[in-house]
């Protein structure tokens, strides 16, 4: 299969993120300070982030001058200062921006006209007007996420209607409309293979796309609606995410037979005893006692690590299938009532049907793909079905072989007499049993080979190597908001420039903290904004170290993860785009976005790569090298289901915003799990979905961010992304120089554009044709 260059399409950007239509010039762009999520093994959710953020000059205004003089906020001239941030100081801070704000707009739309025909005059400016407030709401939703708590999330949710408000002004303003299609006139004469036009060209027609998806042609009472719409959708959105949150934190299975964790790896029961004791400090319990990890008492949280470890390792059954259905109905009308999502699900799905009708589209799949590369619901449905071929028989043989040991290991109660089929609880457990049997390798023999400062240290050998690029540890530099969290400068290695610097936070904190793993842009590169130096937030859940003497241990995919994250925060951190609007991962279409983070996670098979960081944590000793042949061998283990399960949650998602009636759903027509079922059927067969099972409820991706009618992204990127690997294959991975010279040149393509060029032209520029995927079928053992 080719993409074609004619279903290619721009979605240029003042910021991409929570799904809220605010900070921007149209609906899809939205406000700052969201992120692009991921985890495997759990929900991901990709939101896009903002550009630069720039200094604030704060004339006096009518906002208590008293709240202002000492807020950490809107002091802008670098990176935030972290330690000093309060929620108090949130409120204070969005007013008084907001009233400039609407103040310097003002004037500027008295300026502009048609006849304003300069790119200067317009959307620099326009960038110049939004940043400081961008960057207030930008750390606020940082913290949202990373720093959770009531006061914070009171305020941001206080706050957020007025925001919500004040974007929309800029997305449906008329003579800032009239200007930029004046601009975009100017610029067809201009020189088409200047990058700097390019980036112009891109950043006008993404942003006349964005304001007429954002209402800018409505009038009357269908812009009143839209607006309202935009508005609830904000609010919807927070709390759809808030609720998994909660639910989430709120659940914990304590362990106190240790009978019931037999063979269960000392990582897991380490991590669940810390958790004990934590819940019985936070109690008030202050005999709570050392932690002892082998005699417990254990705590099983629903946080990332802990339910992996959960349905992966625990001998017993039943707790499996409690941990298996406390996650599956988190924030669902199973439980706990007042934070259900359930009817939150409906009417954001009514609302969104509703703003597409208002718009001229017959539903929001469609609104929703005019701004990414899949030209329609049936091409992404073709690519959708070109996999599933391959995948579901590979997946049906793979069921199959865990039942099978399943039943010859497992003892009666597996037997075919008293078990039809495996239960969902089971199945991990037994693929975990299964890989191990059959590559005689177990992820806790790994994981001492896997220490996050090590892994780090391997990482940064590997982008030395392939990008001319270093770097180096800066934590003295900045504030954070967590002592766990980790500060990184970038250098290039030839001019010795410092080009960039990323936070990192690497450890899960159910307390505070939301589920998944994400890249943030805190600042981007804008000529605009004079900002030069991008900063990304890189954010995950991993495994914490246990006590105070060992570091984290990773588990493998932690360790994919990892390089995942870091290869979005390369292309935010290595752009050449100087125009705010298409400068890292702003203006990259949707579709598009994951090609760097795939792309860097083939590297966690290189051998090279892997000895670079793969030593023992205490003796040093590296990894046996019959060790790492059978991690390679692994890469292909189960990749049928979970194919199909990715299939099944992108199309799922696809037929949710196409073809389902969500108003006929909630009143005893088919409902939202009846269409997670059917399209089971399709994707999944040998897995149905139980009766009582609400993923829907946590699917924060197409409901509390922003990949509503986009998940299937991930498969539409893997295709790109893989054929870009097998350039690396094509010059053969032990070929030092050869290496070298296509890394420089992926580095000049894929991680430098930015949107400021097509994402299929940018592909070109580094394969020299189109993508195929071939290589996608060939990595994942389904050629």
């Amino acid at each position: 299969m080719k993409f074609s260059s004619a279903t290619v399409t721009s979605i240029s950007m003042i910021a991409i993120a929570k799904a809220t239509g605010a900070f921007s010039l149209g609906a899809t762009k939205s406000v700052i300070g969201a992120s692009l999520q991921h985890s495997k093994n759990l929900s991901r959710q990709l939101q896009r982030a903002p550009l630069a953020m720039i200094s604030s000059s704060t004339e006096a205004t009518p906002s208590s001058v008293a709240d202002l003089e000492f807020n950490p906020l809107l002091d802008q001239d670098g990176l935030p200062k972290f330690a000093s941030i309060k929620p108090s100081n949130l409120s204070p801070a969005v007013k008084h921006l907001l009233e400039k704000l609407e103040k310097d707009f003002t004037d500027l739309e008295s300026k502009l006209s048609s006849d304003t025909s300069d790119f200067d005059d317009v959307l620099p400016v326009i960038e110049k007007l939004q940043f400081p407030l961008g960057y207030v709401w930008g750390v606020a939703g940082h913290l949202n996420g990373v720093k959770n708590g009531d006061e914070l999330r009171a305020a941001y949710e206080e706050n957020q209607p007025d925001v919500v408000k004040a974007m929309t002004q800029f997305s449906q303003s008329r003579a800032l409309y009239d200007a930029l299609t004046a601009v975009e006139t100017s610029l067809k004469s201009a020189d088409e293979n200047d990058f700097k036009i390019q980036q112009q060209k891109r950043a006008v027609e993404g942003s006349l796309r964005g304001m007429k998806l954002g209402g800018v042609g409505l009038d009357g009472e269908a812009k009143e609606r839209f607006n309202e719409i935009k508005m609830r959708l904000a609010e919807l959105s927070t709390k759809f995410g808030n609720h998994i949150l909660d639910s989430t934190k709120a659940y914990g299975l304590n362990v106190e037979n240790a009978d019931e964790l037999k063979n269960v790896p000392a990582s897991a029961k380490g991590m669940w005893a810390n958790a004990h004791k934590t819940h019985l400090t936070t109690e008030g319990e202050e005999e709570a006692g050392e932690i002892d990890a082998e005699k417990g008492p254990w705590r099983i949280t629903l946080d990332g690590p802990s339910y992996i470890a959960a349905l992966s390792h625990v001998p017993d059954r039943d707790i499996r299938e409690k941990i298996y259905k406390a996650y599956l109905t988190r924030a669902s009308d199973i439980g706990d009532d007042s934070n259900s999502n359930v009817p939150l699900v409906y009417e954001i799905l009514k609302l969104k049907e509703e703003m597409s009708h208002i718009l001229g589209f017959n539903n929001y799949a469609e609104m929703s793909l005019t701004s990414k590369m899949a030209p329609s619901v049936a091409s992404v449905k073709e690519l959708s079905e070109l996999v599933l071929e391959k995948a579901l028989p590979a997946a049906e043989a793979e069921l199959a072989a865990v039942t099978a040991l399943a039943r010859s290991e497992g003892g009666d109660e597996y037997s075919e007499e008293n078990m039809e089929k495996l239960s969902p609880w089971d199945t991990t457990f037994w693929s975990e049993r299964l890989k191990e049997s059959k590559f005689e390798l177990t992820e806790e023999e790994l994981r001492p080979y896997f220490s996050l400062p090590l892994v780090l240290g391997g990482m940064f050998s590997l982008v030395e190597r392939i990008f001319n690029i270093k770097v180096e540890a800066a934590d003295k530099d900045v504030e954070t908001w967590n002592t766990d969290v980790q500060f990184f400068k970038v250098f290039d290695v030839d001019s010795e420039k410092h080009i960039a610097s990323f936070y990192l936070d690497p450890y899960s904190r159910p307390a505070d903290k939301r589920g998944g793993a994400w890249m943030d842009v805190c600042i981007g590169k804008s000529e605009a904004c004079e900002r030069d130096i991008p900063v990304a937030y890189l954010t995950c859940n991993g495994s914490p170290p246990v006590g105070d003497k060992t570091p984290s241990l990773m588990t493998f995919r932690e360790v994919e993860t990892l390089f995942h994250e870091f290869g979005h925060g390369l292309q935010h951190m290595l752009t050449d785009a100087t125009v705010g609007d298409v400068a890292g991962i702003n203006g990259v279409e949707w579709d598009a976005v994951e090609l760097p983070s795939q792309f860097m996670e083939n590297w966690c098979y290189d051998k090279e790569t892997v000895y670079g960081f793969a030593k023992h944590y205490e003796t040093g000793e590296p990894l046996p090298e019959d060790k790492f042949e059978k991690l390679k061998e692994q890469k292909t283990f189960n990749t049928g289901m979970m194919s199909c399960r990715q299939l099944l949650f992108g199309m799922l998602d696809m037929e949710l915003h196409s073809n389902f009636d969500a108003e006929k759903g909630e009143n005893g027509g088919e409902s939202i799990f009846d269409v997670h079922r059917r399209m089971a059927e399709k994707y999944t067969p040998y897995s149905m979905p139980l009766e009582e099972d609400r993923f829907l409820c946590a699917f924060g991706h197409i409901f509390g961010g922003g990949y509503a009618a986009g998940y299937y992204s991930y498969k539409w990127a893997e295709v790109m992304s893989a054929d870009a690997f097998g350039a690396f294959e094509d010059v053969g991975l032990e070929n030092d120089k050869e290496v070298r010279e296509v890394g420089k040149l992926f580095r000049s393509t894929v991680l430098s554009l930015g949107g400021g060029v097509e994402p299929m032209e940018v592909f070109r520029k580094f394969r020299g044709r189109e993508p195929t995927p071939d290589a996608l079928l060939r990595h994942n053992g389904l050629a």
